[in-house]
């Protein structure tokens, strides 16, 4: 069965309380082991004790979280994650040859994506496109043209 990666984007709406958030995701995910990296775990984290620190939630939800991630395929980081997370930041480019820059968390993810050979579901498509040997799932509307080159974009299937 093959292995997907979830961007913290589509994993927060796969598991959202409104189930018409995760829908448009849900028919593509079906049949495939879903994985999150560890950056994709620390930004849950992240989330869930912002809103306990605001009180709109009770600290009890860290254990839904810990629940919903117990499902999951966790990616650690590793050597080779690293390698190739400094290998992209090194060789990135905007099509006009200027350096990419790209939100370190994003890359992260992407480096993970590349290392374990897994497409990538997200809903910021622009966030990872051309980045080279990464295929990215993500809704068609999207998708740059210019900087999809360098990795396979591939659009969402409508529901």
């Amino acid at each position: 069965m093959p292995t997907i990666l979830l961007d913290t984007d589509v994993y927060s709406y796969i598991t959202s309380s409104n189930p018409s958030r995760g829908a448009p995701y849900r028919p593509y995910l079906m049949g495939h082991i879903l994985a999150l990296s560890f950056i994709t775990v620390g930004e849950q984290y992240a989330g869930y004790q912002k809103k306990i620190y605001k009180g709109e939630w009770p600290p009890s939800h860290i254990d839904k979280l810990e629940a919903g991630l117990r499902r999951m395929l966790i990616i650690p980081y590793d050597i080779e994650i690293c390698r190739t997370y400094g290998k992209l930041k090194a060789e990135l480019k905007n099509p006009n040859g200027s350096q990419r820059v790209i939100a370190p968390n994003d890359l992260w993810i992407a480096a993970c994506a590349v290392r374990h050979s897994l497409k990538l579901a997200t809903n910021n498509g622009k966030h990872f496109e051309g980045i080279p040997g990464l295929d990215v799932i993500c809704e068609s509307s999207k998708v740059d043209p210019k900087l999809a080159e360098g990795g396979r974009v591939e659009p969402l299937p409508h529901a």
